[in-house]
């Protein structure tokens, strides 16, 4: 489904993503954790084609998406659905048309100008809102919400898209820890319900085992885990973090959390 293949990213001298592979061949949720400057958000930035490789391919449904151009790579990331920490919401835009903006790589730029929206999108974005539990916000303008509120909006507009990838780079870092669970109920319901593939940077390693049904590791922008939540061991935690000897085999998860929330 979705094939990985030494995928680097360097900005002058230095690598931020360095030969990086792996393969998803079946819908999964993923969390990726790692200190600051592992190369996390820069992986899922080439993923969506935010940001072009150096070196290496994706490859999904057998398709080269680093070769994509043009309209091409705008369907792609139709496809490839991009939730970021800090919501990229328009926030003085009412809740219902950022959710309308998810399909604005299949919209002609008239009606994008002039906001113009078939009947139908806006009744399916008024769905999504209800499915995420925030139909009744819908006419609200979005900086009147709670951070965690705008990010259910996000995501929203992420599933307006119809992806069959989900990406979401830190999207609970900013939040308390009742709308971080929220958030995070969410994504896993995409995945569950859509059967769709949903890949996240996260913040603590708790949130990746309690989620995720596998985890990847990255330290130094190398893959240097990947496996199952059973498997993220105190010991791995030490390893993807680059914890001194202080840091023991009886951490607690909170210890360990507190040492995620020192890189993040």
């Amino acid at each position: 489904m979705l094939d990985i293949k030494s995928l680097t990213k360097a900005f002058g001298r230095n690598t931020a993503v360095d030969a990086v592979s792996f393969t998803v061949d079946r819908p999964a949720m993923i969390g990726i954790i790692g200190r600051s400057g592992a190369g996390k958000s820069t992986l899922l930035r080439m993923l969506n084609r935010l940001t072009d490789a150096t070196e290496g391919q994706i490859v999904f449904e057998g398709r080269d998406v680093t070769a994509l151009k043009g309209a091409d790579k705008r369907a792609w990331q139709s496809d490839c659905a991009m939730i970021f920490q800090q919501f990229n919401l328009v926030p003085r835009m009412d809740v219902v048309s950022n959710v309308l903006h998810g399909t604005l790589n299949r919209r002609s730029t008239l009606a994008t100008m002039f906001n113009l929206y078939p009947e139908e999108d806006i009744h399916r974005a008024i769905d999504i809102l209800d499915r995420l539990g925030i139909a009744e916000h819908a006419p609200k303008r979005a900086e009147a919400l709670s951070g965690g509120q705008q990010q259910r909006v996000a995501i929203a507009r992420a599933i307006m898209q119809q992806p069959k990838i989900v990406l979401a780079d830190e999207p609970i870092a900013s939040l308390d820890p009742m709308n971080a669970q929220l958030v995070m109920d969410d994504l896993r319901r995409i995945h569950e319900e859509d059967g769709r593939t949903v890949i996240a940077n996260l913040h603590t390693l708790d949130t990746a085992r309690r989620y995720c049904d596998r985890v990847i590791g990255m330290l130094h922008g190398r893959v240097v885990f990947d496996g199952t939540p059973a498997q993220l061991t105190t010991g791995v935690a030490r390893d993807i973090y680059g914890a001194d000897g202080s840091f023991s085999e009886s951490s607690t998860s909170t210890d360990i959390a507190s040492l995620d929330r020192e890189y993040a």
